[in-house]
């Protein structure tokens, strides 16, 4: 069977780019909802840029540690958001909403993933970031070989992602989804149409080699 890594690219902040991710082939966008990161946004502001996307693309909302109020004034603002959480959450933290979520897991050697993954089993996924001072958008990978097989939710893999290194990742980890954000920037929170359209095209490129090597 084929499979199709999915792609979301994160820390948008404009229209342009917003529409320029569609364009490239990005089924999700994520929009940051933490303050203290340089590409955070308003829920109002969030709520604008969502209503641009198409059906099948979906927003994906970012908080760290967020008070349950302002979660829920965005999924009124952004109704069909995809939460997720990159701080301390609990499960019952993430679980509290009844909404699909992804939770960041901080790799770092010795980290047990399989269990934080199996502690986070109601999560729609677990995005692997690498551990960096504050949370994520830090532009670092980590070291893949800590991912062990098996992971029993889906993975989607972050963490220093770019053109030129995406193609290895994806044939090392096999991971539902890729998310990128600050290796297709110009600036930060200023993405870069061409290194978003290669992007894409380097992780249809490594799902055609991915394919050709299980045939």
């Amino acid at each position: 069977m084929t499979t199709r890594t999915r792609i979301k690219i994160c820390g948008l902040t404009r229209e342009a780019d917003v529409d320029a991710a569609v364009e490239c082939g990005a089924d999700a966008i994520g929009l940051v909802l933490y303050e203290r990161s340089p590409r955070a946004v308003s829920i109002a502001r969030a709520a604008e840029l969502a209503r641009r996307l198409p059906p099948f693309v979906t927003p994906v909302c970012l908080f760290v540690n967020a008070p349950p109020e302002q979660v829920l004034e965005l999924l009124q603002a952004i109704p069909n958001a995809l939460l997720q959480f990159h701080g301390d959450e609990t499960r019952v933290d993430c679980e509290r909403f009844e909404r699909p979520y992804l939770r960041a897991a901080r790799m770092t050697p010795g980290f047990a993933l399989l269990d934080f993954a199996t502690a986070y089993a109601s999560a729609a996924g677990i995005l692997l970031d690498a551990h960096v001072e504050g949370y994520g958008g830090g532009g670092k990978a980590f070291d893949w070989s800590l991912v062990p097989p098996n992971v029993p939710r889906p993975v989607v893999l972050s963490g220093g992602l770019n053109p030129a290194n995406v193609i290895d990742g994806v044939m090392h980890i096999r991971p539902w989804a890729v998310d990128v954000s600050s290796g297709v920037e110009s600036a930060k929170g200023i993405k870069d149409a061409t290194l978003m359209r290669r992007f894409c095209e380097a992780v249809c490129e490594a799902d055609a080699r991915m394919a050709d090597a299980d045939a």
